[in-house]
């Protein structure tokens, strides 16, 4: 499998299993290289984007000529490098918060940033580095690209809710754009949908003319009922299943039906498979308290949200890694059915289409999506950057044979040996479906 070097390239760092790699591939980039610490996550990125080169490392050991010298990139021009370091801490007043140990990443990115010299680049991370304290971080990391004398950032910098570029769920996050001195400053996307509310109402404003967003009933609407199959019970895929009448949303994310500003190169999906469908088994006791939950509101003793079918979804949510306790995120009750949503269920809330796969285990599997970028989103701000450059996207037939699924079933020991990891990364978690 290559890269297709008539588009053009970008690189993705903190990749996960590829939520903003997905989004910008379908705005018209080639996915060209990935860098994700995680080796179970960096398995499920190869597995999506084998075209590309996946590098498992911290990116703070790998260089831009690493990273250029050990995939197909090499002294090609990359037009994107993009990503969202994690940065857990703000320091004591009178020192630079991006000193601090736990920000480091965010320098890192720059650093790499600066090596590899692309047009652009996209710093994605959460809505709350905009308030308080935190705002010092995002200072600090325009002063540094700005230092460097080769980029500038647009300003000012802003916060992007995903429900306004058509997905079903409410998720914030800050998105800081820079382009090269050489090349055109980008500005952010517009919105392109209105969004409903979690409660399931409609804003009496349509501004502009907009459409009305996807509802969770549009997502996730058609997909049959895991709990009906007793297959999902140990693994997280069954074929020869039946899907209800998709809408719109739901149609383009299975693939039958032509999206017109999806550019990402094809993947082969077979119709009547439901994947990343492992189901979770409640008591009677949970059960009905799910039953007697409404739609829109937090059930009291588990604090989930009970998805209204008009409504959006909740920020889906991560939970911790190994190394900081394994919480399991709340993950929202079904609208309809008295469970917790599957992963494929909150994929489809999250922008994935059918044909992406994700780790067997449920824990992972959340965790993936709850990292990650929602697809229409990354797309949107793709597809400005692209804009402003002038690029006009252009669409392949030069189809992608995803990787083994071997790939989605790996323990952590397997996926660090995979990798050729001789320290371990992340603690060992090897529960097949969980």
């Amino acid at each position: 499998m290559s890269i297709d070097v008539r588009r053009p390239l970008a690189v993705d760092l903190f990749a996960g299993a590829g939520g903003l790699s997905l989004g910008l591939e379908q705005a018209g980039y080639e996915i060209a290289a990935a860098v994700e610490y995680d080796p179970i996550h960096a398995a499920v990125h190869e597995f999506n984007f084998p075209q590309g080169k996946t590098f498992c490392k911290d990116v703070s050991k790998i260089t831009g000529k690493q990273i250029r010298e050990e995939s197909e990139i090499g002294d090609r021009e990359i037009h994107l490098v993009a990503g969202g370091p994690p940065c857990q801490g703000i320091s004591m007043i009178g020192r630079r918060a991006i000193d601090d140990p736990r920000n480091s990443l965010l320098k890192e990115f720059i650093r790499v940033v600066l090596e590899l010299k692309p047009r652009y680049f996209l710093m994605e991370n959460v809505a709350g580095l905009m308030v308080g304290d935190h705002r010092q971080l995002i200072d600090e990391v325009v002063d540094m690209v700005e230092a460097s004398g080769d980029y500038r950032v647009v300003t000012p910098i802003k916060v992007l809710q995903a429900a306004d570029y058509g997905t079903p769920q409410s998720r914030r996050r800050v998105i800081l754009l820079g382009a090269r001195n050489d090349v055109e400053l980008p500005a952010y996307p517009e919105a392109t949908h209105l969004p409903r509310t979690i409660k399931g109402t409609v804003p009496a404003q349509r501004k502009g003319g907009l459409p009305l967003g996807p509802s969770v009933l549009d997502a996730i609407g058609d997909l049959p009922d895991a709990d009906d199959f007793d297959e999902l019970l140990h693994d997280d895929n069954v074929d020869k299943v039946v899907y209800g009448k998709p809408s719109d949303y739901a149609a383009r994310l299975r693939g039958t039906k032509k999206d017109a500003t999806d550019f990402s190169r094809p993947r082969p999906h077979l119709a009547d498979e439901l994947t990343s469908s492992a189901r979770t088994v409640h008591t009677k006791k949970s059960i009905d308290r799910f039953k007697g939950a409404e739609p829109g509101s937090t059930e009291p003793v588990s604090r989930f949200l009970r998805l209204h079918p008009e409504g959006l979804c909740n920020t889906l949510r991560a939970g911790t890694a190994s190394d900081r306790g394994a919480y399991t995120a709340p993950r929202p009750i079904h609208p309809t059915h008295p469970r917790v949503i599957t992963v494929r269920e909150a994929a489809r809330l999250h922008g994935y289409p059918d044909w992406f796969r994700f780790h067997v285990t449920k824990w992972n599997g959340f965790r993936e999506i709850g990292n990650s970028v929602p697809a229409f989103l990354g797309r949107a701000v793709g597809a400005a950057l692209l804009e402003a450059d002038g690029v006009e996207p252009q669409r392949t037939r030069k189809p992608v044979k995803l990787g083994s699924e071997d790939l989605l079933y790996m323990t952590s020991g397997q996926a660090h040996e995979y990798f050729g990891l001789k320290e371990r990364v992340i603690p060992q978690r090897d529960r097949k479906v969980g």
